[in-house]
C-alpha cells in the first residue's frame, strides 16, 4: 500500500479510502490511486486486514451434501448474496449428519476465523448438531426450527454479535396452504397429499400447510403417503393413486411435496391413460428449472432462494453489530400453470 502511495503521490491514508470506496475521495486523486494499483499490481493482504480489523470478511457455510433442489439452490443464494456484500464463502459439505461431523465442522471454521456461519439444515439431525455447539460468532440455521428461536439476544455492547442461534427459511406452510387451496378453489372436494420424508423441516411443514387449508373447509384429511423426494417414489405413488381413480375411488387433485415427486406422478398417470388436469389436477412445490416444460406445465410453489441467500447474510451482518434479530419468514409464491383445472 506505501509503494502505491508513493507511485500515485498520495498518502497512505488516501490508498485505504480507495480500497475501501469512500465517498470523500477526489474522482481525480481516485483515478490517480487505481492507476498506481493497476500498474503495481497491487493486492490486499487478507491476512493483515484480518489482524487490523478483527474481520476475516469470510463466512463458513455448511450443507448437507445433497443433490437436491432446495439445498444446492440455497447454497449457490448464500454464496451470491456473500459475495455482493464483500465476503467470501468457505464450505464444509457433510455426508453424515451426526452432532461429532456437524462439531467438526463448525470447529474447523473457527480455526479459519470466519465471521459468521450459514447453516442448511433441511432436517433433524442438523439442526440438533447445531443447537449443542456454543459458537462464539453469528449462527443462521436454514430451517423452520419454531418460536423458541424466535429472537436472539443482542450483544452487551456495540459491534458484540448477538449469542443465540438464528433462523430463516421460506414459509413452506404458507406455501402448501397456498397450493392446497387454490385446489379447492378449483371445486375439488378433496387433495390427496404425497408427502417428503418427515425428517426434514420443509416436509413436516408442507404437510402441515396441507392439513390447515382443508381444516379450514371443514374437510377430514387422509393420512399422507410419505417418501423420499424422488421422481422414482414419486411414480410409484402415482400407479397407486392411478389405480384408485380407475376404480373410482381415486382423488381429483394431488399436492406432490416436491416437483421430482409430480414429475413421477405425471408419469404414473400417463401410462395408466390418465389425464392431466381433465382426470387429475398434480401440484408441486419448489418450480425446479424445467417445471414449466413438463407434460402438461407443472402448476407449483415458487421459493425466492435468492431472497433467503440475502437474508442469511444480513441477519449475520445485523448479528456482527450487536442488533437484535428476529426469525425471518419468507413467503414463497404459487405459479399456476396447466396441470390443474376444475375438475369434470
Amino acid at each position: 500500500m506505501a509503494d502505491v502511495a508513493a507511485v500515485a503521490g498520495v498518502s497512505h491514508q488516501t490508498v485505504s479510502r480507495v480500497l475501501n470506496e469512500h465517498a470523500s475521495v477526489r474522482g481525480e486523486t481516485r483515478e490517480r490511486v487505481q492507476a498506481a494499483i493497476q500498474e503495481l499490481g497491487y493486492r490486499r493482504n487478507s491476512a493483515a486486514r484480518a489482524l487490523a480489523t478483527s474481520r476475516s470478511g469470510t463466512l463458513g457455510v455448511v450443507t448437507t451434501g445433497s443433490a437436491l433442489f432446495g439445498p444446492t439452490s440455497t447454497l449457490i443464494a448464500v454464496e451470491e448474496a456473500a459475495r455482493d456484500k464483500g465476503y467470501f464463502v468457505s464450505v464444509a459439505t457433510l455426508r453424515t449428519y451426526d452432532t461429532r461431523s456437524m462439531h467438526e465442522a463448525l470447529e474447523h471454521f473457527m480455526a479459519q476465523g470466519v465471521d459468521g456461519i450459514v447453516v442448511i439444515a433441511p432436517h433433524d439431525d442438523v439442526a440438533a448438531a447445531v443447537e449443542s455447539f456454543r459458537a462464539p460468532v453469528p449462527v443462521v440455521v436454514v430451517a423452520a426450527l419454531g418460536e423458541t428461536t424466535a429472537e436472539t439476544r443482542a450483544g452487551s455492547a456495540a459491534g458484540e454479535p448477538a449469542s443465540a442461534t438464528m433462523s430463516v427459511a421460506v414459509d413452506q406452510r404458507a406455501g402448501a396452504r397456498a397450493a392446497t387451496e387454490h385446489l379447492l378453489g378449483l371445486g375439488h372436494a378433496d387433495v390427496v397429499h404425497v408427502a417428503g420424508p418427515q425428517d426434514w423441516f420443509d416436509a413436516r411443514e408442507r404437510a402441515a400447510g396441507w392439513r390447515e387449508a382443508l381444516a379450514a373447509h371443514g374437510i377430514e384429511p387422509t393420512r399422507p403417503r410419505t417418501c423420499s423426494w424422488s421422481a422414482e417414489d414419486g411414480y410409484h405413488a402415482g400407479q397407486d393413486l392411478a389405480e384408485a381413480v380407475v376404480a373410482g375411488e381415486g382423488p381429483t387433485a394431488v399436492l406432490a411435496g416436491n416437483d421430482q415427486l409430480a414429475l413421477g406422478i405425471l408419469r404414473a398417470l400417463w401410462e395408466r391413460g390418465l389425464r392431466v388436469p381433465d382426470d387429475v389436477s398434480v401440484v408441486g412445490f419448489d418450480d425446479v428449472a424445467g417445471a414449466a416444460y413438463f407434460v402438461p406445465p407443472l402448476t407449483t410453489v415458487r421459493q425466492p432462494f435468492a431472497a433467503l441467500g440475502a437474508q442469511c447474510v444480513a441477519m449475520v451482518l445485523a448479528s456482527l453489530a450487536g442488533e437484535t434479530v428476529a426469525v425471518e419468514r419468507i413467503e414463497p409464491r404459487l405459479v399456476v400453470r396447466s396441470s390443474t383445472a376444475p375438475p369434470r
